[in-house]
């Protein structure tokens, strides 16, 4: 049942104090910037549809790589724009979402690279996702036996997180495992809510339910 649908950061120096501040500013900088796109991204992808939709992803997409492009060193950086352009991959449809899905998988490779644990193992869970939406060879890069290491593996870093419970689960679903992925959709139900992104918990929400659904009429 594979489905096409694809689908998301010391240095003092001899400045003393100074130095000090603008790192803390730095720092302060690279974490209202994750809280903005998180918040809009939830709109975007939630709220919105049709052209309106894909216009608001474009600005996503522009505002993500200029964050990269300034801190090219931040993985939390390279992991929004990673989810960002495999979201709107979905949402675009057609010939251009391989390539979007291509470019998302760099960016979430990188953020590996660079810190596997930032955001909580979230490019883990966001590359293995793309591993099982994206179609195989010779049109695409999915592999379902990698998406499954890559998803473990998020699960070992947050093992009680809502994203990769919930991906797990429809993972397992379109395996045709509805036992497990009943079971890793109630552990998402579970999950603690996160107060700074409400809107993404309420529509996570709904996603676990629907998919529970499906499981239900698949039983």
């Amino acid at each position: 049942m594979k489905s096409t649908k694809l689908y998301a950061f010391v240095l003092i120096g001899l400045l003393g104090l100074p130095a000090l501040s603008a790192e803390f500013n730095s720092s302060d900088n690279s974490q209202q910037r994750l809280h903005d796109l998180q918040q809009r991204w939830a709109t975007v992808n939630y709220q919105l549809e049709n052209d309106k939709q894909k216009q608001e992803f474009e600005a996503l997409v522009a505002d993500a790589q200029q964050w990269v492009e300034q801190e090219p060193e931040s993985a939390p950086a390279h992991i929004w724009l990673g989810i960002i352009k495999s979201t709107y991959a979905g949402a675009k449809g057609g010939l251009g979402a391989l390539s979007l899905a291509k470019e998302s998988k760099k960016s979430l490779e990188k953020a590996l690279e660079l810190d596997p644990n930032a955001l909580d193992g979230s490019a883990y869970a966001s590359l293995g996702t793309l591993y099982y939406k994206v179609p195989g060879w010779p049109f695409g890069f999915g592999d379902d036996d990698k998406a499954q290491q890559l998803l473990e593996k998020a699960l070992t870093i947050n093992p009680d997180g809502i994203d990769p419970n919930y991906f797990y689960a429809d993972y397992w679903f379109e395996q045709g495992n509805y036992a497990k992925a009943e079971h890793y959709a109630q552990k998402a139900l579970k999950a603690a809510p996160r107060p700074e992104r409400p809107l993404a918990d309420e529509a996570r929400r709904a996603e676990v339910n629907q998919l529970l659904a499906k499981i239900q009429r698949e039983q």
